[in-house]
């Protein structure tokens, strides 16, 4: 699935989405606009969830909030039975506006604050996943302290490689998350867990990375996860109750690319897991899969309006839109590659090669190059797909631009779910030493 399902186009050819044409929505809510659509969402997740619960009954699926940590999208998930991966207390207090249940939730993080720790206890959330020797001293003497007792989750590194950039690759030998299975830190972190009476060890947590588009280097991940498990309970005792293989279930972003076959990926990894329970002598424990792009990848359009346009004879033709790598990073960090489509009039026969740019002063602000598109013109609408993740969760200000606006659409109707910024908004934190001396 490349566009949002409700994704059609009316009879003159504007671009449809959730009953509403886009040309519409820019119109009211301007441009560069995010719009999500509330079916697709709610679809994905039923969707995921239906295939985990089927293959392996005894499963959570929970949303990682860092795709997009939006309370409004939280909400529907929570609606929809899925609980919340949060890696900070931001996005902890985004799902607690959203009314998503803490015993329902994961905290992640390979450097959690005092602050977040505390703030996870006292929400209740009902696993941290510890990711090293530090945050293990201090989470346990901030139980001791209140009184609360943490269960946790070790968070392992199983040394495995997958087909993703670099940059979102978590499993590998050379990583910041976890504590490696190779060569004794993980032993070394369950036995101080251990020790801790204020630290309950419910299991272990792994993630590999993300974008990811087949279920070989998961599944080999979680035989290595659960044969560790099987010689902690042989040297240490420690049975797991609860086992998370992670996320990063891929999607795709391009009409010649496929996301995966997630139903194929749930029977996949119930499979291993029985499997490597059976071959280690443990007993079945429950399982949290992790997605966030998968659930709300697709279901997000970037809507932008062309500008400029810039021939380089021999070389290319450049055509500029009012947004870029600030609202999406992942061109210029990862290579990324994305479609669009004009959505504000018929999507014809392409007949000109051009690279879209955004408006940022970095000559790296390149959002698709040499794609192929019917001739844009200038006030033209820009639809691009597959903007629903890691675009507006990663979006900076840079030349102080404010972010854009988001809506979410669905029967005919749509709602503002986060204003646009102004410039009054940046300006806000900003302090010129003395001048409230002078005012």
């Amino acid at each position: 699935m490349l566009w949002p399902v409700t994704m059609t186009r009316s009879a003159d050819g504007v671009m449809e989405i959730g009953g509403l044409r886009l040309d519409d929505l820019a119109a009211e809510f301007g441009t560069p606009l995010y719009i999500y659509d509330e079916q697709t969402i709610r679809e994905q997740a039923r969707r995921v969830r239906d295939a985990f619960t089927t293959a392996y009954g005894n499963s959570r699926v929970v949303y990682a909030a860092k795709a997009f940590g939006s309370p409004a999208v939280i909400q529907l998930l929570r609606d929809e039975g899925l609980g919340l991966d949060v890696v900070s207390e931001g996005e902890l207090r985004a799902g607690l506006r959203a009314g998503m249940p803490t015993e329902l939730m994961t905290f992640h993080g390979n450097n959690k604050s005092q602050a977040e720790l505390i703030a996870a206890l006292r929400a209740g959330v009902d696993h941290i996943a510890v990711d090293n020797l530090e945050e293990i001293a201090m989470l346990g003497q901030i139980c001791r302290d209140s009184e609360i007792r943490a269960h946790i989750l070790l968070r392992l590194n199983p040394g495995i490689d997958v087909h993703t950039h670099d940059k979102i690759a978590t499993g590998v030998n050379d990583s910041k998350f976890g504590f490696p299975v190779w060569d004794g830190s993980a032993e070394q972190a369950l036995i101080a867990a251990t020790n801790d009476p204020w630290l309950e060890v419910d299991g272990y947590h792994l993630h590999i990375g993300s974008q990811l588009l087949d279920w070989e280097g998961y599944v080999l991940a979680i035989g290595v996860g659960l044969a560790f498990a099987g010689r902690m309970k042989i040297e240490h005792g420690v049975v797991p109750r609860v086992f998370s293989p992670g996320g990063g279930f891929g999607i795709a972003y391009t009409k010649s690319a496929a996301g995966p076959n997630i139903e194929g990926w749930a029977i996949a990894a119930a499979d291993a897991v029985r499997q490597a329970c059976h071959d280690n002598d443990l007993p079945l424990p429950m399982l949290i899969f992790e997605p966030g792009r998968f659930l709300v990848g697709a279901a997000g359009v970037a809507l932008y309006e062309v500008g400029s346009r810039k021939a380089i004879a021999g070389i290319r033709t450049y055509v500029s839109i009012d947004g870029g790598m600030a609202d999406n990073i992942r061109p210029a960090l990862y290579e990324a590659t994305y479609t669009a489509e004009i959505a504000n009039r018929m999507h014809g026969p392409a007949n000109e090669k051009v690279t879209i740019s955004g408006r940022y002063c970095e000559s790296g602000d390149v959002l698709i190059k040499d794609i192929e598109l019917p001739e844009l013109r200038l006030g033209d609408l820009l639809a691009v797909p597959g903007a629903g993740a890691y675009s507006l969760a990663m979006a900076s200000n840079y030349n102080m631009v404010p972010r854009p606006a988001v809506v979410l659409v669905n029967d005919g109707k749509a709602a503002l779910i986060r204003r646009r910024e102004t410039i009054d908004d940046l300006l806000a934190l900003d302090i010129i030493p003395g001048i409230a001396s002078r005012t």
